[in-house]
């Protein structure tokens, strides 16, 4: 059910339950989130399950809504990202909530391990609410990446649902671009003009791709514009959604489970997730 299923719509929704000062922003968030997809909602608690924890939950559910009619509640002990990732699973979820600041002795996810694994390992899209509101407000302004990927199309076509859900018009697609170095041998000379004329043709060729991508998009009427910015992959477009104050980052999701090179040397969404410039998507296409 879940291998070739399209990465949207979003008909199946979770949400990580940990018993901070944020969980009631978090349940608002997904109740807005439940009604802007006409979705079902799952929510996972990993830990104890308590009488106290039973009441706090269920009183704050039902200040939002929540019902046995239009949710379901998960309680396990264990390893938090097995049964978060088999939970997902089970429901067919097509969107984990999580919040990544929430530190939790018993499921410490924060954007340490546990957090990188999910994200590596889900079989469907996670949202990462940085500051999660009980008085939710819509998204207006999306930044999506432009990658040269097989995912990229696949991304941008959620962040376009996304944003029509949202009656949003806005989406800025980016592309990282690290530029090349001009290797030239000692006998070869090159001026600032030929370098600028090298790095502008790089630039027009990346522009090319992204004009191309976009042509295949079915934009439902959205305005959607391309920017190609210069620095290091991940890093560059986290400090980008940051400076154009966007509502929603849209990453593509990692192709592969951390390996030692990854352990040692920080890798694209390594930059995003260490420092969440605003609210993060990683879309995960289950088509590959």
């Amino acid at each position: 059910m879940i291998k070739g299923k399209a990465s949207y719509p979003f008909e199946t929704l979770a949400l990580v339950v940990v018993f901070t000062s944020r969980l009631e922003a978090l349940i608002a968030e997904t109740k807005r989130f439940a009604g802007l997809f006409s979705a079902k909602v799952v929510f996972i608690h990993v830990g104890k399950r308590t009488s106290y924890k039973e009441k706090q939950l269920s009183r704050q559910l039902l200040a939002y809504g929540f019902n046995d009619s239009n949710c379901a509640v998960h309680w396990q002990d264990g390893s938090p990202v097995d049964i978060i990732l088999t939970v997902c699973k089970q429901h067919v979820v097509d969107l984990l909530i999580m919040d990544p600041h929430e530190q939790e002795s018993t499921l410490k996810l924060g954007t340490g391990s546990n957090a990188r694994e999910i994200t590596r390992k889900a079989k469907c899209s996670v949202m990462m609410m940085v500051d999660p509101q009980t008085h939710p407000v819509p998204f207006r302004k999306f930044v999506v990446n432009g990658y040269d990927h097989d995912k990229t199309i696949h991304t941008i076509n959620t962040t376009i649902y996304f944003a029509e859900c949202e009656g949003a018009r806005d989406i800025l697609v980016v592309d990282e671009m690290e530029l090349p170095a001009v290797s030239l041998s000692p006998m070869e000379e090159m001026n600032d003009r030929d370098t600028m004329l090298v790095k502008s043709t790089f630039v027009r060729d990346e522009n090319s791709k992204i004009s191309s991508l976009l042509m295949l998009l079915d934009k439902k009427n959205m305005d959607i514009k391309m920017k190609t910015v210069s620095g290091r992959s991940g890093y560059t477009i986290a400090q980008f959604a940051r400076h154009a104050k966007a509502d929603l980052l849209v990453v593509n999701s990692p192709d592969h489970h951390l390996n030692i090179f990854d352990r040692i040397f920080s890798h694209d969404l390594e930059y995003v997730l260490v420092d969440l410039p605003c609210n993060i998507l990683l879309v995960h296409s289950r088509v590959f």
